[in-house]
């Protein structure tokens, strides 16, 4: 007991730690309000950039469009400020990706208020495109994002061989093509071809060169259907990796703010904070 009333002294108070349950977490009831409002907020948020840059609309709507602008960026302006009251160690939010993402979402507005004169129009305009890095604030609402990523971190040397062969491939195939049309059929390199061979390979098919004989269009055929394959092998390595992986939890450090930890974990991997303090 006494250990317990050591943490709470040293760490959040009460009402922080209410607040970091509602604004971090998203496996408590108010924490997927929060997030469903926010959600929504965001999409809104995006929708009247894209729309602000219409010039038929921006003409008829655009005072509407520019005050809607002011109300998101005041919204998100205070859900910033509450995440940084709402942790015991602010600066690591601060200086996270998702800090910076969030401070780069709304700074531009802010500027815009203060930079005047038709010569600073076009530095405005540029500054304001920053906006649309709030869309990467979708990502905290992605419950795999973790476990995609370690996949991915703990199949790099099987994607690399993968890719190597790939491309061995690509060059290969690409300068029998070469062989076969020559440059009167628009093969006229070696690295033309292999260009041909990636674009083919990979099922992408612009058409700005295609072979003309027999034994060429036998050769594409056979690379198309390689292209499939190719596919299915980078998927399956994937796909292993992420049928290893445990279960990640959603919960939030309420010291750093970091999330992607095991669902049995006690203790924050990153700052060492006790996760189960209250």
């Amino acid at each position: 007991m006494s250990i317990k009333k050591k943490e709470n002294k040293e760490g959040l108070s009460p009402l922080q730690l209410q607040i970091h349950d509602i604004i971090y977490e998203a496996d408590t009831p108010m924490g997927k309000l929060f997030d469903v409002a926010l959600l929504w907020a965001i999409i809104i948020s995006i929708v009247a950039v894209m729309l602000e840059s219409v010039g038929g609309i921006n003409q008829v709507y655009g005072e509407i469009l520019r005050i809607t602008e002011l109300f998101f960026t005041f919204l998100f302006t205070i859900e910033y400020i509450l995440r940084i009251l709402s942790i015991g160690k602010p600066l690591k939010y601060v200086l996270s990706f998702m800090g910076i993402v969030d401070i780069l979402s709304i700074l531009p507005t802010y500027m815009s208020l203060f930079v005047v004169g038709p010569q600073f129009l076009l530095v405005i305009r540029a500054i304001r495109l920053m906006r649309v890095f709030r869309i990467l604030k979708l990502a905290r609402y992605i419950g795999e994002a973790h476990s995609l990523l370690d996949a991915l971190k703990a199949s790099k040397a099987k994607i690399v061989v993968f890719l190597g062969a790939v491309l061995t491939l690509c060059v290969i195939m690409g300068t029998l093509m070469f062989l076969i049309e020559g440059t009167g059929n628009g093969f006229t390199s070696i690295p033309r071809s292999i260009y041909w061979a990636i674009v083919t390979l990979t099922t992408v098919g612009y058409g700005d060169i295609a072979p003309s004989t027999v034994l060429g269009q036998t050769l594409a055929s056979v690379i198309m259907i390689m292209g499939y394959s190719v596919i299915v092998v980078s998927t399956g390595i994937v796909s292993a990796e992420l049928s290893k992986n445990s279960i990640i939890s959603t919960q939030s450090c309420n010291q750093c703010s970091k999330e992607g930890h095991d669902s049995n974990a006690k203790y924050c991997k990153y700052c060492g904070e006790n996760l189960n303090a209250c």
